[in-house]
């Protein structure tokens, strides 16, 4: 089977959501670029970062582990650069412990 790289920007809602503590997350990029993936409360204060690197064209997923964090409202941004081209995208999730 040959799964050629995406052909344009996706960030998917967490699964599940609300989560109870943990949820995967999938993206795609259609370049090769620096991603950046966190996730911030409702302040807007950063408090987790699950992505932060070169990145291949792909699809992704990436877990997201909020043991350590309270219940409540969170937002996930992720920015990808390359290629002359800059996506970003804001979603939000719930956790419920």
């Amino acid at each position: 089977v040959d799964v050629k790289a995406p052909s344009d920007f996706k960030l998917s809602q967490n699964y599940p959501n609300p989560s109870n503590p943990k949820s995967k997350i999938d993206y795609e990029i259609p370049f090769d670029g620096k991603v950046s993936l966190k996730v911030y409360d409702i302040l807007g204060r950063e408090v987790f970062k699950l992505v932060d690197e070169f990145k291949s064209a792909d699809f992704y997923t990436v877990e997201f582990d909020g043991t350590n964090l309270a219940s409540g409202i969170y937002f996930y941004r992720i920015i990808a650069e390359g290629s002359d081209k800059q996506f970003t995208k804001t979603l939000k999730m719930v956790l419920v412990k």
